[in-house]
């Protein structure tokens, strides 16, 4: 572990987040921007590790001693930032940069995109294959008719080679451009190996959901459970809008990923506030089901790290009950999900934060690229629909890149 000079770790104010969003290099270790504030990191003081076999709580515990060591040796508002995997067993990227700007909101409306030279997609190869996807949401309806099950979440990933490098800062500014009410992220991961060479990597991407968010005492989450695609046509988008809300089958889904939430969160909460019904949002590629949930904090100490611990996995990104929709995932999903569906996010000394879900997102290195997307199964899915859910996610970093929709027979 590095030990960072207190003169190195100054926390610098911006005039803006679309100032950071303009500073953002490929020496930059870390990217968060929200509705409420922008960070921009710098380096890689203190990695904090986390082995497969530390608890939740434990490794949150040890984050909190991690910052409040630092700020006891001087250090101004440290902040621990990063990813963190699906599965606890897989590698965790949490550490503290040895420089932070931090600033209020991008302002979307400024931004004006750099060009980037077209590139063609010189390889592709999704995962599972069609008709393997389609086997498995059948496998997995089976078992919710069979009471196995109430949801699971089945996911795809599709690989791309690029016939040039992807430029970051371009495509970073892009899904800013293009995601302005989301959680715009990019964070530098560890170097990948193949053949003996090192390569770079990042994760990026634009989710729209909020997992949870710490602020002194109130704490908030926003969770996303059913969807549907936009439409360019203004009355079919709205008519796809109308029928998510209406939909029976997408409110039962909607309905056991907030029961689960505020389960999760009544424990730690003095006061907790849940509507009774779900609204609308949407980004530039899908609607969504939302629910606001907010509450008071019964003891300061709790961090917001330590709230997303407990929420996660949210049946929204893995399934309920959550341990059979672990087991059938792995059965089902022919490759490691690593950091999507994880959570991205920060958590300061004080423990305020927050961590959105690592959703509609890549995994970038130089010309090569892993793109994730999942669709949530319950009673009355239809398994064409749930693939065509997913190439629909998949549109937003797919755009942003310049390279259009999927082909309609992956």
């Amino acid at each position: 572990m590095t030990s960072i000079p207190a003169s190195e770790a100054a926390v610098a104010s911006a005039r803006s987040g679309t100032e950071l969003l303009g500073a953002y290099d490929l020496e930059s270790s870390f990217y968060f921007s929200s509705k409420v504030r922008t960070i921009l990191g710098q380096g890689v003081g203190e990695i904090i590790a986390r082995s497969g076999s530390a608890p939740a709580e434990a490794f949150a515990e040890r984050v909190a001693t991690v910052l409040a060591g630092l700020e006891r040796a001087g250090h101004d508002r440290p902040m621990a930032v990063g990813a963190l995997p699906f599965a606890a067993n897989s590698p965790a990227h949490l550490f503290v940069p040895t420089a932070i700007r931090v600033g209020g909101p991008v302002d979307a409306a400024s931004i004006s995109p750099r060009p980037s030279p077209p590139a063609s997609v010189e390889g592709m190869r999704m995962s599972p294959e069609r008709d393997v996807y389609l086997r498995g949401v059948e496998r997995a309806l089976d078992a919710i008719r069979d009471d196995e099950l109430s949801k699971v979440v089945l996911s795809r990933m599709l690989e791309l080679r690029l016939s040039q490098p992807v430029e970051l800062h371009a495509l970073l500014e892009r899904l800013s451009k293009r995601n302005a009410s989301g959680y715009t992220f990019a964070v530098r991961l560890p170097e990948g190996r193949s053949s003996g060479t090192t390569y770079p990597r990042t994760l990026i991407g634009a989710s729209p959901e909020l997992l949870v968010s710490r602020s002194g005492n109130t704490v908030f989450a926003n969770p996303l459970a059913g969807s549907a695609p936009r439409s360019p046509d203004p009355e079919e988008d709205q008519r796809r809008a109308n029928a998510l809300l209406a939909s029976e089958k997408d409110r039962r889904e909607h309905a056991v990923v907030i029961e689960a939430i505020a389960a999760a969160l009544q424990p730690f909460c003095q006061s907790l506030s849940v509507p009774s019904c779900p609204s609308l949002v949407h980004t530039e590629a899908m609607w969504h089901l939302a629910t606001p949930i907010k509450g008071e904090l019964a003891d300061l100490s709790t961090s917001s790290l330590q709230l997303a611990m407990a929420l996660h996995p949210t049946p929204a990104v893995c399934g309920y009950p959550t341990a059979r929709a672990r087991a059938a995932i792995e059965a089902l999903e022919p490759f490691d999900r690593g950091l999507f569906t994880g959570l991205v996010g920060y958590c300061d000394a004080s423990g305020d934060g927050e961590w959105a879900v690592t959703i509609r997102c890549a995994d970038i290195s130089r010309d090569m690229i892993r793109l994730y997307a999942g669709a949530g199964l319950v009673a009355g899915s239809v398994p064409e629909r749930e693939r065509a859910e997913i190439s629909a996610k998949m549109r937003t970093v797919l755009t942003a890149l310049g390279l259009g929709s999927l082909p309609e027979d992956l």
